[in-house]
């Protein structure tokens, strides 16, 4: 019991410096990591230990996948290969299918950019589509925003899945299929709450001409733009494929190749090399430091930062011992995978942030995924998924993603709890539904 409240106590902590105080996640986690640490009694040196061992292990695995993601998705942004993806995505299911096309386009757009980025980039479609059609814009920029979520919170490479997978060791190809599997069919609902409660909010769109946009003749074609998202994630599942241990494609040195190129640090170096091509005329200072991948560098460096902090407070739990206890107290216990996921849904509602929830919550979970019966290869998959269907929901008020949405729409706040909010609560619970099912026919 005492072991609990520490544990809940540093969780508090953690959060009122973020919620109340506004320090910044990785200082946090860190400080709290360390409270944590110093109340249970560890030895200075165990201390030391579980911070050096937390943070450079992890980032040793994962930084290098945030970062070359990030890098993917900027150069995507930035040349208008994300808007001419959603351009064709609205021309393929057509704009009688205002919302569905919406909510495709931020789907796929938000696996490689992120969520509120997605949402900022397809805004002007969302505001323009809703006068045209004369569907509530409050709808329109909900789809784009919920279909953003349901990939952001699932399917790397964005930073969240990617570092919960680091950290709880999970097969990322595998993650891939069934985080888009369960975000794909976390749609379905999604668009029949928006089709059936969102379009009834009355919310016209103010157009207004922007200066900035892209002309269309600068940006890259359709192929060019979707290849650096597709040849990665295609390495990655091929190669977690080839690594069955029923070695389903064979051996020899070929498969040997394959397996080298789906390595994920291998495979998003190749879709972020791709990603250079999509500049019309390439000039070598978008590699600088000062350039895109700069840019790039700067908006990774804090989640790589949180990522390494969460591994810190993580790897204190696991030498404070807290998994025999775990072992001990909860053998009997049914939780499963719903405790990741509630954990995760917790930390999302209480602070905000999507990363900060999953990041947390891997590290808190890493350590008793035995004591849980979530340790086989599957079942590691699966809670990563878990994790991810927490951390869909609640968006609100804390979450600048929520504040994107009412701000760029013109939105009340109560208008955006009862649309986007609410939104995000049923895509959480859809999500860990479909992620429980699959456990019980798959794992």
């Amino acid at each position: 019991m005492l072991t609990l409240l520490i544990i809940l106590f540093a969780l508090a902590l953690i959060l009122i410096a973020i919620i109340k105080f506004d320090i910044h996640p990785f200082l946090a986690l860190f400080v709290g990591a360390i409270i944590y640490g110093l109340l249970m009694g560890m030895s200075p040196d165990l201390i030391v230990k579980s911070i050096s061992d937390g943070f450079g292990g992890v980032l040793g695995s994962v930084g290098l996948l945030i970062l070359l993601g990030v890098i993917l998705g900027t150069f995507l942004e930035k040349t208008g290969g994300a808007m001419v993806i959603a351009e064709k995505i609205l021309k393929w299911v057509g704009e009688k299918s205002v919302n569905l096309s919406l909510m495709l386009s931020g789907w796929i757009l938000s696996i490689p950019v992120f969520g509120d980025s997605t949402i900022i980039m397809l805004n002007p479609i969302a505001k323009s589509l809703s006068s045209k059609s004369g569907i509530s814009y409050a709808a329109t920029i909900v789809a784009v925003s919920l279909g953003a979520m349901a990939s952001h919170s699932l399917v790397p490479p964005t930073p969240g899945p990617i570092a919960t997978a680091g950290i709880l060791g999970a097969d990322l190809g595998q993650v891939i299929f069934y985080g888009g599997l369960v975000s794909l069919l976390t749609l379905i609902p999604l668009y029949i709450f928006i089709q059936k409660w969102v379009t009834k909010i009355p919310l016209k769109p103010v157009l207004v001409a922007n200066e900035n946009e892209l002309k269309k003749e600068d940006r890259p074609k359709f192929i060019s733009s979707l290849i650096p998202i597709l040849v990665p994630l295609t390495l990655i599942i091929i190669a977690s494929i080839a690594n069955y241990p029923s070695k389903p494609l064979g051996e020899g040195s070929l498969i040997k190749a394959i397996q080298f190129l789906g390595t994920p640090v291998i495979a998003l170096l190749i879709g972020a090399v791709l990603s250079f091509t999509l500049p019309k005329k390439f000039d070598r200072k978008l590699l600088s430091s000062s350039g895109w991948v700069g840019e790039a560098i700067l908006l990774a460096a804090p989640v790589i930062l949180i990522t390494g902090a969460g591994a810190v407070f993580g790897k204190m739990l696991q030498n404070s011992g807290v998994g025999d206890l775990v072992t001990s107290k909860m053998s009997d216990a049914n939780w499963g995978i719903f405790l990741p996921f509630l954990i995760a849904f917790g930390l999302k509602t209480a602070q905000g942030s999507t990363t900060v929830a999953m990041i947390t919550t891997a590290s808190i979970i890493a350590p008793i995924l035995g004591p849980l019966g979530l340790d086989s290869e599957t079942m590691k998959v699966f809670t990563t998924v878990a994790i991810g269907a927490g951390a869909l929901g609640i968006s609100h008020a804390n979450d600048s993603g929520f504040w994107v949405v009412t701000q760029l729409s013109g939105m009340s706040t109560k208008q955006g709890n009862l649309s986007h909010s609410l939104g995000t609560m049923i895509a959480g619970v859809t999500a860990i539904t479909l992620v429980y099912i699959l456990s019980l026919v798959v794992g």
